[in-house]
Formats: structure tokens, C-alpha cells, sequence
């Protein structure tokens, strides 16, 4: 085995047991390792690899509550898939930032991201996340107290999410049959970016490739 092959092998090794240890909250300890596998990616030339490094360093500084850094270092991620063309994971990036915002309280930024974000899945035709991503969008609907948009954004959040959960097709049904009660359907989600959202929308945590 050549040499590149074996440090590849170790990034892909150390991007695990990042991931293992952010699920564990061992906060601190993911981002060490983290650091490790995105210096092994960059000796290997991968910079889109190591981009992805840094965004799961952003989420650990939103789990630690270090918003400014997570969003220092995610804007950087975003630049460099902005750089690579590519658009999917710089939307991924976006819906990231969103969330940190959205823990961070700032909930009109945060609505603005996931809609940025959502808008280029939609358009890249990746329904499953511009599914996800609209429900981030719902939830703030209607912690805002907009039940009716917060119904018609999840309606069509969940048209578009192939394997909804238990919860999330009992709350389909549900919102059928309001729509039926009341002779039409819910009103038309927020336009025209109705839309969105590890993150994985977003992703919420590292992601394993």
C-alpha cells in the first residue's frame, strides 16, 4: 500500500472516532481528533475533505455554545466548496450555519439561511434534504405562534421526505384531515423560498462519508 493510501486510510480512521466521540458529547476530545483528520486530509490534497472537518469543528463550537467561532469556521468551509463548485455541500454548510444561529436565539437568521439552503436543494432536485430543511423552517413558524404557515410548510416538507418518521406521518394525516374540514387545503407556506438546512438539514451532527 502506497503511503498516500495508508494517510487517507487514517483521516477516514480519525473522522470515526471524531464522530464517535461528538456523539458521546466528548466535545473537547472530538474536536483534537477532528483537527488531526483535517490535517491528515489536507496533506492529502483532499480540501473538500477537510473543509467537511472544519464544518464538524463549527458544530462543535455550537454544542459548546461558541457561536462566533462555529460561525467563523463554517463561513470558511462555505468558501472553500464555493471555491470546489460545489453547490450541494456549500447548501449543506448554509443549513449548518442556520442551526447555529437557531441556537443562538437568532431565529431571523437562522430563517434566512435554511431558506438560502433550501432553495439550492430544491434546485439541484435533492429532495430529501429541502425536506429536512423546511422543517426546520415549520418548527420556527410555529414556536413564532404561525400555526397555519407552520402546517403548510410541514405538509410540503413532508411530501418531499421519503422516509418520514412515526411522528412525522401521524402529523400528515393529522393536517389531511384539517385540510378536509375545512374544504381546501392549509394556506401557502411563506414564498418564494419556501425553502429549505449537518448538517445532516441540516446536519446536526458530523456526518461520516
Amino acid at each position: 500500500m502506497s503511503f498516500g493510501g495508508t494517510m487517507a486510510n487514517n483521516a477516514s480512521e480519525l473522522q470515526e472516532q471524531g464522530i464517535a466521540l461528538f456523539m458521546r458529547h466528548d466535545y473537547d476530545a472530538a474536536a483534537d481528533v477532528f483537527r488531526q483528520a483535517q490535517e491528515a486530509y489536507l496533506a492529502e490534497g483532499k480540501r473538500d475533505m477537510a473543509a467537511e472537518m472544519q464544518v464538524n469543528l463549527g458544530l462543535v463550537g455550537r454544542a459548546l455554545g461558541n457561536y462566533d467561532s462555529a460561525v467563523e469556521l463554517m463561513n470558511e468551509a462555505r468558501q472553500v466548496f464555493a471555491e470546489l463548485n460545489d453547490t450541494s455541500r456549500e447548501a449543506q454548510v448554509i443549513g449548518n450555519l442556520g442551526g447555529v444561529y437557531m441556537a443562538q436565539g437568532n431565529t431571523e437568521q437562522a430563517t434566512t439561511l435554511y431558506r438560502e439552503a433550501a432553495d439550492t436543494f430544491r434546485d439541484l432536485g435533492d429532495q430529501e434534504r429541502y425536506g429536512q430543511t423546511l422543517l426546520a423552517i415549520a418548527d420556527i413558524q410555529f414556536k413564532a405562534g404561525k400555526l397555519m404557515q407552520a402546517a403548510a410548510t410541514y405538509e410540503i416538507a413532508l411530501d418531499n421526505i421519503s422516509e418520514p418518521s412515526f411522528r412525522q406521518k401521524l402529523m400528515k394525516q393529522i393536517i389531511g384531515i384539517k385540510n378536509k374540514l375545512v374544504g381546501g387545503g392549509a394556506p401557502a407556506a411563506e414564498e418564494p423560498s419556501v425553502a429549505p438546512a449537518e448538517g445532516d438539514m441540516p446536519v446536526e451532527a458530523p456526518k461520516e462519508q
